[in-house]
């Protein structure tokens, strides 16, 4: 019975070391692959004009990292330099203000990329939560409606709908 419990013990902590290892190597990997795009782009980006992709995606990196102020800059280089910007960087942008509690400068941005792309749900909920954030609780109400709309399986907007209705 004791060799039992014993083999229990060791099962379970084998596969506890097994879980954390894959956790570990697989944060390992991700932080490689930003090094990685970062090695890249960093050296070519300062010699040359990058396209604005190139600049979303290190900016995207310098997020992750949480280096706002390069982010922003890389961001805004993505939008000068492109024709037909992308709902996901005025969305990136917008985050980064967001991230640093710029909230009207995150608002002008989520809806910059709504105007390009009215149903883009990460916007959508982004732009209502920014609204939270500065206590404007019935916009952000209609927001979290408007994403019910566009997806009725929507279970954060339905949480935090549940959440704003009582407060107003």
């Amino acid at each position: 019975m004791d060799s039992k419990l014993a083999i229990g013990y060791l099962s379970a902590l084998v596969i506890l070391l097994g879980v954390l290892a894959w956790l570990v190597l697989r944060q390992i990997i991700k932080n490689r692959q930003q090094e990685k795009i970062l090695a890249e782009l960093q050296p070519k980006l300062q010699n040359q004009k990058g396209t604005p992709e190139e600049h979303y995606q290190l900016g995207s990196v310098y997020l992750r990292k949480k280096l706002y102020a390069k982010a922003i800059t890389e961001f805004q280089k993505a939008l000068k330099d492109n024709d037909n910007p992308t709902p996901e960087i005025y969305n990136a942008l917008g985050y980064t203000y967001f991230s640093q509690e710029q909230y009207d400068l995150a608002i002008k941005n989520y809806r910059q990329a709504l105007e390009i792309a009215p149903n883009y749900l990460v916007a959508v909920h982004n732009l209502a939560h920014a609204y939270e954030k500065k206590k404007l609780i019935p916009q952000a109400i209609e927001l979290y409606e408007q994403a019910m709309e566009l997806n009725p399986k929507d279970e954060i907007a339905a949480r935090r709908l549940r959440a704003l209705k009582p407060r107003i």
